[in-house]
């Protein structure tokens, strides 16, 4: 049986230089693989170098008389089972979403009928950036596989998501789309929307092995991402200590403390939804001592001054990426509806969700729910039931919202 054969087109990015690597996990795999080096990659990587670890012709020019008397465009997208943009740059995926073609790389793709996988590599600005969003909602409605990006370091200082996945992980989900067993592209109301949701507690240490914390679970949160998920949203679950599984096509972050929340939040906007679900701690030591607490002789309880958290819902309200949707959450023990009420009003948030916590109701670990929804019209108090229907039902009312208005 001949090996699938592999179209890997090299984009202009930093990390052009694991293209290599890639080409060599490939061929571990059985895949004979054949290289279209753009301008900007060869910034990066030698055409020698990549002949070399292929065995192959590497192809840069779409005019190049030899190539092209026989269209080679057209040429190297037949011969391919399968074609590989990575790293596919910011450039690259808006040539795609546009159909433009004005290199050998943009023009061999709009002139293929084969199965096409992008693993897209960028500054998390330019990841996070409307334009490169809706690009990649294209490609998708396009039947475009999208493989990544990863989180993490950038070759510019920062942090976030563009990291280009590893060689290794990317040759995985080759495999598995090569083999029929690849996610499908996920569609829905929702599709193309980026939705921030936080959950879970916050822990907010007094030493090495104490901390401060709640009751929460986090399952409302939990069920609230799964279910913008299969609403057709990105979502990135902001998510305090639990021990709840990943829901299905949403990204978590973990953090530990209020002030790593606040961070978090921040540096996954911009939005179209934000959720706030999590029982953040109102409160943290002022001092963290270095080592363990110990009890005095004289069994004196020691004293701990206690500083205010940030606000994170509030200043998300405030914020200069302020989503379209901001859904609060008020957690209380008695006088629900007053309390929430006076939240609503002073956080400045679209929706607030409130519910009774109080330890006979259950709701705290549990998982069911009996909540209250306000809006800028009115309240609406909703029958008890599980916290998955709870979610299921706020995300109908969020679809109605971003049906009714303009993507433009």
């Amino acid at each position: 049986m001949e090996p699938a054969r592999i179209l890997l087109i090299i984009g202009g990015g930093i990390a052009a230089f694991k293209a290599p690597e890639l080409v060599r996990h490939l061929r571990r795999q059985n895949f004979a693989v054949r290289c279209i080096l753009t301008a900007g990659g060869a910034q990066f990587v030698s055409p020698l170098t990549l002949a070399s670890v292929s065995g192959d012709q590497v192809y840069e020019n779409l005019f190049d008389l030899t190539d092209e008397a026989d269209m080679g465009h057209i040429q190297l997208s037949r011969d391919a089972d399968m074609i590989l943009v990575a790293p596919a740059t910011a450039d690259l995926i808006a040539k795609m979403a546009q159909g433009i073609a004005n290199d050998l790389a943009s023009t061999t793709l709009l002139a293929t009928d084969k199965p096409v996988a992008i693993a897209p590599a960028m500054n998390v600005r330019m990841w996070h950036h409307p334009a490169t969003q809706r690009n990649l909602a294209q490609l998708q409605k396009d039947g475009i596989h999208i493989i990544g990006p990863d989180e993490g370091d950038m070759a510019c200082g920062e942090y976030g998501l563009g990291r280009m996945r590893e060689p290794d992980d990317i040759v995985r989900d080759l495999m598995a789309l090569q083999q029929g067993t690849a996610c499908e592209p996920v569609t829905g109301p929702l599709f193309g929307r980026h939705a921030l949701v936080t959950a879970g507690p916050t822990h907010e240490p007094l030493d090495p092995v104490r901390y401060i914390a709640n009751r929460s679970s986090g399952k409302q949160g939990y069920a609230i991402a799964a279910a913008l998920a299969q609403a057709g949203a990105r979502v990135t679950l902001i998510s305090g200590p639990t021990q709840l599984a990943v829901p299905k096509n949403v990204e978590r972050i973990s953090v530990e403390t209020a002030r790593d929340m606040q961070a978090a939040v921040h540096a996954h906007l911009p939005a179209d939804i934000a959720i706030m679900t999590a029982a953040v701690a109102d409160w943290r030591p002022e001092k963290i001592a270095e080592q363990k607490i110990k009890k005095t002789k004289e069994g004196q309880a020691p004293h701990i001054a206690l500083i205010a958290n940030p606000d994170i819902l509030a200043e998300l309200c405030q914020h200069a990426k302020r989503p379209q949707l901001v859904v609060g959450f008020a957690a209380e023990t008695e006088n629900v509806e007053a309390h929430a009420a006076e939240k609503f009003a002073r956080k400045g948030c679209d929706w607030l969700v409130a519910n009774n916590v109080s330890p006979e109701t259950g709701v705290m670990g549990g998982d069911h729910n009996q909540v209250t929804l306000f809006t800028q019209t009115g309240r609406d108090a909703w029958p008890p039931q599980t916290k998955a229907d709870v979610a299921s039902v706020l995300v109908e009312r969020i679809c109605d919202v971003f049906g009714a208005k303009s993507r433009s």
